[in-house]
């Protein structure tokens, strides 16, 4: 059992003696061993975590060890780690090792956390299920039969099975905030540029973010913090200040919040609304003003993403050809075919859609008909925030329409999967952060996730009030 409820508790027991750090990561392991059945971990570092323990322990105990001393951490197979594998989930990249750390993952392990391994994920992250892997379905912790959800359900099973304390995934259009809230469990993505996305492999560019699991907001914010900042090896990283957000949680203002009413309209289950409403309610009882708001061009946010979303994954798929790395087909005599059985043997089936897909969106005779119009609803949709954000401090929306769903139950029907993510690709395509909070269960006792959006460079407020709501309405 774990005795520490955040990580400020975990190290102030280890700098008392109460708990021992090589024992902590000594029962993760033993859990990861005894929760094999979840499908949570591609790869386990476990001769690194334990040698890295006792000289983190060491330096908790004469106060000169880093601001994350002992955190035990899992990462998303699409960092890249140093000498270990980074698979992304794919046949294409199974035998790949990475010749460098991600920034993020570095700017971790430089404050003394312990990464203990990385975890499975939808490949190359795409997908809202987890069902995408070449390693298998990763299963929801809160019941078995269910999807974790996607992309990184690896992550947020891991984080829900408490098989680490923290835990790295990320968000393209919800691949955080929709497995949180089907776990159970706070997930945040940061505003686009936040954190550095060098040695994160590629899925969309211009979408793609990084962002921290945690059963608790504290870790959520300590983690942010420590992720943040400018990066010189990732040109659209921002040199944007990086509060404390860990010292800053306290609610010391009056937030106003915007409940859009889009995305509370048809296809929305019943029990989610209920409990989202059930929220509300309480925020008004303690007088936090909420007025109703709308983002009008809500209705074209999937259609946008997966046009812009796979016109990028074309373009950034295309490195995976057989050639300087990664799967090579067998027994092939010329380039062409080499390209060819290489991809289509490497690459899974929704990998295959999405490059397709995002191929015939670039073509010549289609790029003005889907990809420049995408473009220009892109604008019109961060255009609806802007207007909001002159109105409201914070918008208050579901996380997912519904709950998590069984295995199997979306695969045989690519659109009804996609629109999974139909409340979080919006925070995606605009650039702002985004955080699920997990806010009671439903009648068959799965979580409900409540999301929160903020404007750019605004996860203060957005951390602030999920700090306000666990402690004061949950």
């Amino acid at each position: 059992m774990l005795s520490y409820k955040n990580y400020k508790e975990k190290r102030s027991q280890i700098k008392e003696g109460k708990l021992s750090l090589t024992e902590n990561v000594n029962y993760f392991l033993s859990k990861i061993n005894e929760k094999k059945n979840l499908n949570a971990f591609n790869f386990v570092f476990t001769e690194d975590a334990v040698s890295l323990a006792q000289g983190i322990e060491a330096k908790i105990k004469k106060g000169k060890a880093g601001k994350l001393a002992g955190l035990v951490v899992a990462v998303k197979d699409v960092l890249a780690v140093k000498d270990k594998p980074n698979t992304c989930s794919s046949q294409i990249l199974k035998e790949f090792k990475s010749i460098y750390t991600a920034t993020a993952v570095q700017k971790l392990i430089s404050e003394d956390a312990i990464i203990i391994g990385k975890t499975n994920c939808d490949e190359f992250a795409m997908g809202s299920s987890n069902e995408n892997s070449a390693f298998g379905n990763v299963l929801n912790p809160v019941d078995t039969t269910r999807v974790p959800g996607g992309s990184s359900g690896g992550s947020a099973a891991a984080v829900a099975a408490k098989l680490c304390d923290v835990s790295l995934g990320t968000d393209t259009g919800g691949s955080i905030r929709q497995p949180a809230a089907f776990c159970g469990i706070y997930g945040l993505k940061p505003t686009y540029g936040r954190v550095s996305r060098y040695g994160l492999t590629a899925f969309a560019s211009s979408f793609d973010t990084i962002g921290p699991f945690a059963f608790n907001v504290e870790d959520i914010a300590l983690v942010l913090e420590v992720l943040s900042g400018k990066d010189a090896l990732d040109s659209t990283s921002s040199s944007v200040e990086v509060p404390e957000y860990s010292s800053e949680l306290v609610l010391d203002k009056k937030l106003k919040i915007g409940i859009p009413k889009e995305y509370f309209g048809e296809g929305i289950s019943q029990d989610v609304k209920d409990e989202i409403q059930k929220i509300i309610a309480q925020l008004k009882k303690n007088n936090i003003e909420i007025v109703d708001i709308s983002l009008p061009h809500t209705e074209y946010t999937i259609a946008t993403y997966y046009v812009l979303t796979t016109a990028e994954a074309s373009s950034n798929l295309a490195r995976y050809d057989g050639a300087k790395y990664g799967y090579r087909s067998k027994g092939i005599t010329n380039l062409h075919d080499m390209y060819k059985q290489s991809r289509s043997e490497g690459f899974g089936k929704e990998v295959k859609r999405r490059i397709m897909l995002g191929t015939y969106v670039l073509s010549a005779g289609y790029y003005d008909a889907y990809y420049r119009k995408a473009q220009k609803v892109r604008r019109l949709i961060k255009n609806d925030f802007e207007n909001a954000f002159q109105k409201v401090d914070i918008i208050l929306t579901p996380t997912s329409p519904f709950t998590a769903f069984k295995i199997g139950e979306k695969t045989s029907d690519p659109l009804e999967m996609y629109l999974s993510d139909i409340f979080t690709t919006s925070a995606n395509l605009a650039g702002i952060p985004g955080i699920n909070i997990p806010i009671g269960k439903n009648s068959e006792g799965l979580p409900v996730g409540m999301q929160l959006l903020a404007n750019q460079f605004d996860e203060t407020n957005l951390l602030k009030l999920s700090y306000y709501i666990q402690n004061n309405i949950l």
